[in-house]
């Protein structure tokens, strides 16, 4: 029988804007019996398992991805089961067509990976994309925020974990991966015994990458963070990071300042970059170097958009005013605030979260010539080409490859609204920056066997 679409999916259950759904029975209890899974935590466990069910990570997430499987096909009515052909005859290793898109994900990962890693406070899914580039296997990954989530799954057929201070979280990491990555919030220390270590470092979410380093012990990590990290608490922090790396088992080589300019996406966007090794692997901080950084190859003209975008991304009259006023009152006192131009030939201001991450990266584009308004504005749009980036292009400055080249590449999707776009890519890692890095942190690696 041939496979229809059902009208709905299981994750679309999961994020519904009513409300979750939540399953509640024997199967969504953890071991003891006590924490209720909710359910797109079930998700993450039956999609993790079905991208790992015939590797040696697979096998933590078996027991309660075949349960939850049975209790969800009770709640499908038979009838539509078999409607949609989602009721086999022949045997099958997992019951994965309970997900119409699962395995259509276009960045599932390689069929011969040469290394693991697992993706934490993941976002959506840069260091991934990296690691995937270079042959790696993710066999873990976490996000908290809903809309991350399903951005992550629409491109590589998992739905991540959610909350990773949880401790029933943490269960389902698998032992023995590789590399660990992590883009942690920078948050303060408490400090209080002033040892700069380990304990000062509970209640932040920095706590539980070391939490989760000192238990698995995997050979390396990459940690990246917002460059104010090395002043951040009077430089305290990054103290006590590096201090708690030492002590929970990691030599790290002098962390770095990355800029992503230098890696083939036109955008200076400037992050600490942290790398560790493993003590007992014999490796010294001089083995390894971060990638050299050297000349910038790509400007903004060679990310726009192909054709016109919509009239919605350019600036109201009422809006360019403001901003010309705004930038004209800092300028009399001396100060540098204000929006930027960025020239055809030029590097966009980093990408952020907020209005200033818009405003200092606004662009010239005459093409569209129908500005005619498709939502509520003040004024009209202005004739000049002023507008804002796309999300698409917001994606093109991380280094995703979000456009149709027409060569049979995968494209990276973005199923969410251009609010929820622009944050994922505002908070995301310069994939190409990473790519170049965790190619060194494998080549030291692999000269150590």
């Amino acid at each position: 029988m041939e496979n229809k679409t059902l009208p709905f999916t299981l994750l679309d259950l999961g994020y519904r804007k009513a409300g979750p759904v939540q399953i509640y029975d024997s199967n969504s209890l953890d071991d003891e019996g006590k924490i209720i899974i909710p359910f797109t935590d079930q998700l993450a466990i039956v999609t993790h398992y079905a991208m790992l069910e015939h590797s040696k990570f697979g096998k933590v997430f078996a027991k309660k991805a075949k349960a939850f499987v049975e209790t969800w096909t009770e709640h499908i009515p038979q009838k539509d089961l078999k409607e949609y052909g989602y009721l086999v005859s022949e045997p099958v290793g997992f019951q994965t067509y309970l997900f119409a898109e699962l395995f259509k994900a276009p960045f599932p990962g390689p069929e011969r990976p040469t290394f693991s890693f697992i993706d934490l406070f993941a976002g959506i899914g840069g260091f991934r994309m990296a690691l995937q580039n270079l042959g790696g296997r993710c066999v873990f990954s976490s996000e908290w925020d809903a809309q991350a989530q399903r951005t992550y799954f629409a491109n590589y057929g998992e739905v991540p974990f959610g909350d990773i201070t949880k401790e029933s979280t943490k269960k389902y990491i698998p032992d023995d991966f590789d590399i660990l990555c992590a883009g942690f919030p920078c948050q303060a220390f408490s400090l209080a015994g002033k040892r700069l270590g380990f304990e000062e470092t509970r209640g932040t979410l920095f706590f539980d990458v070391a939490e989760i380093l000192r238990r698995k012990q995997p050979k390396a990590f990459f940690l990246e963070n917002v460059k104010g990290l090395v002043i951040h608490d009077k430089g305290k922090t990054l103290k006590t990071i590096l201090n708690t790396l030492d002590e929970v088992g990691y030599i790290v080589p002098t962390p770095q300042i990355v800029n992503a300019m230098y890696f083939g996406v036109p955008q200076h966007r400037e992050r600490i970059y942290i790398v560790g090794f493993r003590k007992d692997l014999g490796i010294n901080p001089e083995d390894f170097t971060y990638p050299e950084q050297k000349e910038v190859t790509k400007h903004w003209i060679d990310v726009r958009e192909a054709e016109p975008v919509p009239s919605k991304y350019y600036l109201s009259t009422t809006y360019v005013n403001t901003l010309i006023n705004h930038k004209k009152r800092h300028e009399s006192k001396g100060n540098g605030f204000g929006y930027v131009i960025i020239p055809d030939d030029g590097v966009a201001n980093a990408i952020v979260v907020g209005g200033m991450g818009r405003e200092r990266n606004i662009v010239i584009d005459t093409r569209q010539t129908d500005l005619t308004p498709t939502t509520r504005i003040k004024g009209e749009y202005n004739r000049d080409g002023w507008r804002r980036m796309t999300p698409r292009e917001w994606g093109a400055l991380q280094g995703y490859p979000v456009y149709d080249t027409g060569n049979g590449n995968p494209v990276f999707q973005i199923p969410v609204a251009d609010a929820s776009a622009y944050k994922q890519f505002g908070n995301s890692v310069a994939v190409p920056a990473i790519q170049a890095t965790a190619q060194q942190i494998l080549k030291t690696l692999r000269k150590r066997k």
